[in-house]
């Protein structure tokens, strides 16, 4: 079994998750250890190994591991039949169906695991800071919703993203989430020089999961950025001058 982090807040009967690390896997340099990133730099051999052992985890088949071309939209995926490799342009991937594993990608950005027991709909979501401004959070839960699902059954856990105290944005950052919503100053503190903020984005995304309805939900509490042995990073790779970085996974699945 790959080391992993769950939650207590998706331990239900029939359901089973699971936040990735990079320990695990096969891939080497930048990449080192398990990245599941297609549209990564890496050798496609490679990830295409890690991606087994992370449908291994779940006693599944590669092809069961159902994630999107993830572009940093609005739009919800509904998995019907395992995609395999293949990877229709979404940003969260919503199922009724057992076997298939819902994936969600990201080296900083939120990854989002939502279910409802009750009516046994799953997804797996990817909100850096465009998609869950730009509403990717409410169009997974209406995903859900269209499914059977109903927001006061769903229960989601943020998994490992980038934490307040390492992303610092410029001020016109905070200015473009305050011209949509005046509350959303709450989400950013003082950075290092007047015109920098740090931006708490798992609050961010916990406050879009009880707006669209969704109130039982929680961060799981680890910084990918700070992590370096158990996270792959965007802004860590960026800070170093490095050309690409690995993606972690994210996922959940009925059985």
């Amino acid at each position: 079994m790959l080391p992993v982090l769950t939650s207590p807040l998706l331990d239900f009967p029939g359901i089973r998750h699971a936040f990735f690390t990079r320990q695990g896997g096969i891939s080497g340099g930048i990449y080192e250890g398990l990245n599941v990133g297609q549209g990564s730099g890496d050798r496609p051999e490679d990830v295409a190994e890690n991606r087994r052992r992370a449908a291994a985890h779940f006693d599944l088949s590669a092809e069961a591991l159902s994630t999107g071309y993830q572009i940093h939209s609005a739009t919800a995926l509904i998995a019907d039949s395992p995609w395999g490799p293949d990877r229709p342009e979404g940003d969260a991937v919503v199922t009724g169906t057992p076997g298939i594993l819902c994936g969600a990608l990201a080296a900083d950005c939120a990854p989002i695991l939502l279910a409802d027991p009750e009516a046994r709909i799953v997804a797996a979501a990817h909100a850096g800071w465009k998609g869950a401004h730009s509403g990717i959070i409410g169009a997974t839960v209406n995903a859900m919703v269209g499914k059977g699902a109903r927001p006061g059954r769903m229960v989601a856990v943020v998994g490992p993203c980038i934490s307040q105290a390492s992303y610092e944005v410029g001020e016109e950052f905070e200015a473009r989430f305050v011209a949509v919503d005046a509350t959303s100053s709450e989400f950013f503190s003082p950075g290092e020089t007047p015109d920098k903020r740090h931006f708490d984005l798992p609050g961010f995304v916990l406050s879009r999961l009880r707006l669209a309805g969704v109130e039982t939900c929680a961060w799981i509490g680890a910084d990918t950025c700070t992590d370096e042995d158990r996270f792959f990073s965007n802004r860590r790779a960026f800070r170093r001058g490095e050309p690409d970085f690995g993606r972690l996974l994210s996922a959940i699945t009925l059985v």
